[in-house]
Order: structure tokens, then sequence, then C-alpha cells
């Protein structure tokens, strides 16, 4: 038999064996005291699987709030930063003081500097075809 490694696993492993200890209870009376004592055990798993589980949803309610709240502060923060921009004008240097670039004109496109011409390469001449002499 294969060792089990998942949780749930083990859990299922454990309920069985305690299942069959109890249906054969007449017959192992020398083993009595450790059968209690995993029984008192098993539901103490039982408790903590139920306490993991309450954890669980509270810590899927608190990152579905998490992400609702940054939502919103990043849409209060977009609203914050344009009123910043439409304060100080889009080309005031005080806007790097809020992570903000200053609008400082669109670089001019330069002529090219090449004085020579263009050449335009000559045509190929079109393929003649063959003929044969008789």
């Amino acid at each position: 038999m294969a060792r089990e490694t998942t949780v749930q696993g083990r859990v299922g492993f454990l309920q069985r064996l305690l299942a069959r200890l109890n249906g054969n209870r007449g017959e192992l009376q020398h083993i009595e005291p450790n059968r209690a004592r995993l029984e008192a055990l098993f539901g103490q798993i039982h408790e903590a699987a139920d306490r993991q589980a309450f954890h669980t949803a509270g810590k899927q309610e608190a990152t579905r709030q998490l992400n609702e709240l940054l939502t919103e502060a990043e849409r209060l923060a977009t609203i914050l930063l344009l009123s910043v921009k439409q304060h100080y004008g889009i080309r005031s240097e005080k806007l790097t003081d809020f992570g903000l670039k200053p609008f400082r004109g669109r670089p001019r496109k330069t002529a090219p500097t090449d004085p020579e011409p263009e050449r335009e390469s000559p045509a190929p001449e079109p393929a003649q075809p063959a003929t044969t002499q008789p």
C-alpha cells in the first residue's frame, strides 16, 4: 500500500483504520487504550480542519475586500494626479515630485544628412525567349 502524502488522504486513512478497529473491538481488547487515544486525536483533527476551513473562508473574504479597496484607492489616486497636473500645468517640472512626466514637447525630426541624391537602379531587362532554328 502506498503511503498517503496529502492531508485529505492521511485523514481518510485514519478514518478507515478507526472504523475497522471499532468494528473489531471485541477481538482487540488488548489495544483498547490506544484505539481510544486514536479516536480522541481524530476528534481533534476534525476540530482543527473546521478551524482551518473557517480561516480559509475568512482569508478569501479579506483578499476580496483588499482587492476592492486597492481598486478604489487607485482610481482616487488617478483623479488626484490629474488634479495635480491641472493645478501645476502639463509643462511644470514640479510634476516630477509626483512621479509624473512633464510635457517637454516632441523631438523634431531631422532632415537626412546624406548630400548625395538617391540614384535609381537600372530596371532589369526582360528575359527574351529562346528561339529554336529549324
